[in-house]
C-alpha cells in the first residue's frame, strides 16, 4: 500500500510540487490549493513545525570577531588612500574589527534546520535577499505553538473548482 497519495504526478514532479507548497504555506501562513494536495501538504507542515518546536530553544550564545568595513554617519564605507608596488596609488576600504553576539545551533537542532531545508525550497524576498525559512519557524512559529501538541494547520473547504469541478480548500496555520 503506497504511503502517500500520487496526485497524479511522477515522483520528482510530486515532491517539487509538495516542496513548494510548504513553503508558501510557512512563508504566507495560507494558501488555496486542492484537497488531496492540501492532505500531502498539511502533513508535511505539522512534522516541520513539531521539530521546530523540539528544538526551539536548544542553541547558545557565543562571541564572534567580525571585520568589516568602516561606516561613516551617512553609511558608507570610509576608504584611505594606498600605494600598491609599482607607485600607484588605489582607494582602499578601511576594515574594523567588532566582536558580535551570535547564536550557535546545537547539533540536534543544526541536523533539525538540514531536515527543515530538505522538506522546503529556499526563498528571496522582494528585494532580492535570501529569506530564512527555519529561523522563521524556529524564532516566529514554534513560539506560537509551544503548549499545543499536532494539530497546527487547518483545512477550510471553499468549494469546488469551476474548470474541473475539484475541491478547493484553504489550508492555513492556526
Amino acid at each position: 500500500m503506497a504511503r502517500n497519495r500520487k496526485l497524479g504526478k511522477t515522483t520528482a514532479q510530486r515532491v517539487a510540487m509538495l516542496k513548494t507548497q510548504a513553503t508558501d504555506l510557512i512563508l504566507n501562513e495560507k494558501i488555496t490549493t486542492t484537497e488531496a494536495r492540501a492532505k500531502e501538504v498539511k502533513a508535511i507542515v505539522d512534522s516541520l513545525i513539531a521539530l521546530a518546536i523540539k528544538e526551539k530553544d536548544n542553541f547558545e550564545e557565543v562571541e564572534v570577531k567580525v571585520t568589516r568595513a568602516k561606516l561613516d554617519s551617512k553609511g558608507n564605507k570610509v576608504t584611505e588612500v594606498a600605494k600598491s608596488k609599482n607607485g600607484k596609488e588605489y582607494l582602499k576600504v578601511v576594515k574594523e574589527e567588532v566582536t558580535e553576539k551570535r547564536q550557535k545551533d546545537m547539533p540536534s537542532r543544526l541536523n533539525a534546520r538540514r531536515k527543515i531545508m530538505s522538506k522546503i525550497n529556499k526563498v528571496k524576498d522582494s528585494k532580492g535577499k535570501n529569506v530564512d525559512l527555519p529561523a522563521k519557524l524556529f524564532n516566529e512559529i514554534a513560539p506560537k505553538y509551544k503548549d499545543k501538541v499536532g494539530g497546527y494547520t487547518r483545512i477550510v473547504k471553499l468549494g469546488k473548482r469551476r474548470g474541473d469541478s475539484a475541491e478547493v480548500v484553504l489550508l492555513e496555520l492556526i
